[in-house]
């Protein structure tokens, strides 16, 4: 399984992002398809998660501001983050967890700078 993260870039307080994550496989044979993110020096964190049954979760630090969705026509999970703030500045990176193992996209960076 392959998966392209792109959608990041430079915003400022309180703009959106959409991210975007492109699997090569089908999205609905993924137990489960979510964002983490790293901030320099920190570790990574999960943001949001969608299983394949639909369910999702966030982190509290995004509720209410973040929304996960998928499009399983397009085998692509988006991350929409609103109201963003400096403190979500970080490399976002996209993930799927298969029967067959954990698979990573490359990031796309995230810089919320007035």
């Amino acid at each position: 399984v392959q998966l392209q993260a792109s959608g990041g870039g430079l915003v400022q307080p309180g703009g959106s992002l959409r991210l975007s994550c492109a699997a090569s496989g089908s999205i609905l044979s993924m137990n489960a398809m979510g964002w983490y993110r790293q901030a320099p020096g920190k570790q990574r964190d999960m943001v949001a998660i969608i299983t394949s049954g639909g369910s999702t979760a966030y982190a509290d630090s995004v509720k209410g501001r973040f929304t996960i969705s998928r499009d399983s026509a397009k085998n692509t999970v988006y991350l929409q983050m609103n109201s963003l703030k400096p403190e979500d500045t970080a490399v976002y990176y996209c993930n799927a967890l298969a029967i067959a193992g954990t698979y990573w996209g490359q990031g796309t960076q995230v810089t919320v700078s007035s």
